[in-house]
């Protein structure tokens, strides 16, 4: 089965960042099949051997990646034929791209303790959360001065736990490319 992996504050090759062999190379090390790096944020997908977890497997490649490079930062695991079923809903297919700086995904921490809900806004409405779940919150951010709203840091507060961001067409080429 296809997993991806999305670790938050994880760029490739910065300080306390594995480079692209080395992300990879944790995951093989730790027992993946197949381990493939998409994009530099952070992103891998992977597959697990029959008797192997992905869980199992993540725990060994963070403690790889703890130990090789320093990287500390939380990952989040979700299933491949998860995200391929989200991306399938066109969650943003009724949105003005033109009125809003991007659409987002916001892959939660595993205690998060959110109901479902429809509608949340950030205290200066230059975020809007459209659709929040117990594993992923699906946002447009505006931009009304210097810099966008973030989604990441609105549900990290809320939440009290880390989370990790990505803009909505990353998803959408994951799941198109291994998905």
């Amino acid at each position: 089965m296809e997993h991806a992996v999305f670790f938050r504050n994880l760029n490739l090759g910065r300080p306390n960042c594995p480079d692209r062999v080395q992300f990879e190379t944790a995951f093989l090390d730790a027992g993946a099949v197949r381990a493939a790096s998409f994009l530099v944020n952070g992103t891998l997908a992977f597959s697990v051997a029959p008797g192997m977890t992905a869980e199992a497997v993540l725990s060994r490649a963070c403690g790889l990646l703890r130990e090789r490079c320093g990287l500390k930062e939380p990952a989040f695991l979700r299933r491949m034929d998860a995200l391929a079923a989200l991306v399938a809903q066109d969650p943003f297919a009724g949105i003005d791209h033109a009125a809003v700086y991007g659409c987002y995904a916001t892959f939660l921490h595993h205690d998060a303790a959110v109901a479902d809900v429809t509608a949340l806004r950030s205290a200066k409405g230059d975020v809007d959360v459209l659709r929040l779940s117990r594993t992923e919150a699906l946002s447009v951010a505006y931009r009304f001065g210097a810099s966008p709203g973030s989604p990441n840091a609105l549900l990290e507060s809320r939440l009290g736990l880390p989370a990790t961001t990505r803009v909505w067409n990353t998803v959408v080429r994951l799941v198109a490319r291994h998905g």
